[in-house]
């Protein structure tokens, strides 16, 4: 592999363009700083090596401090990237996860002593892998669980897939709790935390070999009718212990549904006689439908 070129011989191939912010006055001495995706990985990682000095001797909250730490954010977000690449099957959108990835990257620069002679990407990494692990982990749950239940998530993922591989089988809840010290009743708590991290959407299409439709076709709704059933049958041995008119006014009006003039031409009475029949009638099974509770 051939050595990484001097900071002071960095220049693209065309004509160098106008780095991104003018250059502060008291930052003399740097080399050129062109756009950074015109930058090489190794030229961006040998001219961070120059910027990480500088910025050592520079003072917290002035002008040049800014520029040289804008320009270090700007020159190593490939790492955020390539981190972010990472959680690309995960539902947030990936503009999120880098943004998430970029904070991550900024506290990597803050923390990041160059005399400690280890390579700023190899430094940077965990932090800024850590910091999108923690948004998943604080912000992605589709119901709001306790934190405790969310570490626990992942300690069960992690136990599992260790046990999966030493069993060559799915590991039971007393093997999860021996592992992990545990008791059974913590592991299933765990578990049942755990279908909170993802939702379905009730308008989501089923697989392509899944012959049944979107999730909502197969959820089932409430149904009205069921109290009327429990009413019918209620009303069963009430209705039989009527005399036989009182039977026969009732079938007329709400099954054949016929008004009370009707029904009083059916059986050679009044209008009224058929309107106090039914009213004591419907009285007398209401009253029973009462003591029934």
């Amino acid at each position: 592999m051939s050595p990484a070129p001097r900071t002071d011989e960095l220049r693209t191939t065309e004509e160098p363009a106008p780095p991104a912010a003018e250059m502060p006055e008291g930052l003399e001495g740097l080399p050129d700083i062109p756009p950074a995706d015109q930058l090489a990985p190794l030229d961006a990682r040998a001219l961070s090596k120059t910027l990480f000095e500088r910025l050592r001797t520079l003072e917290e909250g002035t002008h040049e401090y800014s520029y040289v730490r804008n320009t270090l954010v700007e020159l190593n977000l490939a790492l955020v990237k390539f981190a972010a690449s990472r959680f690309r099957s995960r539902s947030e959108p990936m503009e999120d996860i880098v943004q998430v990835g970029t904070i991550g990257l900024i506290k990597a620069i803050d923390r990041f002593d160059s005399e400690r002679g280890v390579e700023f990407p190899t430094f940077a990494m965990p932090t800024i892998v850590g910091e999108i692990k923690r948004f998943f982990r604080d912000t992605s749950w589709s119901v709001r669980v306790p934190r405790r239940l969310q570490e626990l998530r992942l300690d069960l993922a992690k136990a599992g897939d260790e046990l999966a591989q030493k069993l060559d089988r799915s590991p039971t809840v007393a093997e999860l709790a021996e592992r992990l010290n545990l008791s059974e009743d913590e592991v299933v708590e765990g578990m049942a935390a755990s279908n909170a991290y993802t939702a379905s959407s009730l308008d989501a299409q089923p697989e392509e070999d899944d012959s049944e439709g979107a999730l909502a076709d197969r959820i089932g709704y409430e149904d009205h009718g069921l109290e009327g059933i429990e009413y019918i049958e209620s009303l069963k041995p009430l209705i039989a212990g009527l005399a036989p008119r009182d039977r026969k006014i009732l079938s007329l009006r709400f099954v054949a549904n016929m008004t009370q003039s009707e029904i009083g031409e059916e059986l050679g009475i009044s209008q009224m006689h058929v309107s106090r029949l039914l009213a004591r009638t419907l009285g007398r099974l209401r009253r029973g439908l009462m003591v029934e509770d």
